[in-house]
């Protein structure tokens, strides 16, 4: 794997570019999903990378897509770049660029909601219950605690922001909108792959604390995982041995980042929004040893 990628620039259609991801377009039934090093905080993107980010999302999803496909099929057709590069020659002279980082995927239609499963009470669902004691607005149980544990783990979906945060919604009303017997599979689907996930990561001392999934259909109607699956940007992980109810965890993932522009916030020294503030080198360096730290405890190998 080479250097750092803040954007890619590929011989290839470009559908969009996110926050993180490039998604180019290879045929009507294939994509390539690039993940550059890009970070953002508080709904802004930093103008520093984190080294390694990019290939830590893409070989982790990788490492959970072959674990859990017997639990739920995904769009992960390959994430090696010889086999992307052997499957699209003009790509050839871009493969050091897409070491670690490129995923080949089958092209679905996005189901318009995030699919959150929490198992602790934490993030937004903490906020919301300690001012009101719900959950998306319906009540949960009194006396939590923050990072209580969550038995059983609750369904809690939200929509997907364009700008901005995602909205937590209840079940009833992705019911509503998708109808219910979509609904509910997309539901036993994410509770599937949550508590799946969550078993094998305990063992290796990791709790994951909540997750979203993204869901799309296949040209031929299949439901398929798409995205990224279990990684630092989509879920909490928290070091088993640390873990103590009733304050914050500490996470794998760009904690170091958020602690930093946190504190420039309480100071009075940035306000949260575009442009951001320059990172110290010991903030770039501390988040990206966290991502690479979250890899090697759940899949038992050093990034490469």
């Amino acid at each position: 794997m080479t250097g750092v990628l803040v954007q890619s620039k590929l011989p290839l259609p470009l559908l969009r570019r996110g926050k993180v991801r490039e998604v180019y377009e290879v045929d009507e039934r294939t994509l390539l999903l690039v993940a550059s090093d890009r970070v953002s905080a508080f709904d802004v993107v930093m103008r520093e990378a984190v080294p390694h980010k990019g290939a830590v999302l893409t070989q982790l999803s990788a490492f959970w897509f072959d674990r859990l496909q017997s639990v739920m099929p995904h769009h992960c057709l390959t994430a090696d770049v010889e086999a992307i590069v052997a499957w699209i020659p003009a790509l050839a002279s871009h493969q050091g660029e897409l070491q670690g980082r490129a995923m080949l995927t089958r092209r679905a239609t996005p189901v318009p909601f995030e699919c959150v499963v929490r198992g602790y009470i934490s993030g937004s669902a903490w906020a919301e219950y300690k001012q009101s004691g719900t959950l998306a607005g319906e009540p949960m149980l009194q006396g939590l605690v923050e990072s209580a544990r969550l038995d059983p783990p609750i369904f809690s979906p939200a929509t997907k922001a364009e700008q901005g945060h995602d909205e937590n919604v209840t079940f009833e009303h992705v019911a509503r909108t998708l109808g219910r017997n979509p609904a509910e599979r997309l539901r036993r689907a994410s509770l599937g792959l949550y508590e799946a996930g969550r078993a094998y990561a305990a063992d290796r001392g990791i709790i994951i604390a909540d997750t979203k999934f993204e869901f799309g259909t296949t040209p031929d109607g299949e439901l398929i995982v798409i995205d990224e699956i279990l990684t630092p940007d989509s879920s909490r992980f928290w070091p088993a041995d640390r873990y103590q109810p009733g304050r914050t965890q500490l996470s794998f993932d760009k904690q170091p980042l958020r602690d930093y522009l946190a504190d420039l916030r309480k100071q009075g020294k940035w306000n949260g929004e575009a442009p951001p503030p320059p990172l110290p080198p010991e903030v770039v360096n501390a988040t990206s040893e966290r991502y690479r730290d979250a890899y090697r405890c759940i899949t038992g190998t050093d990034l490469e």
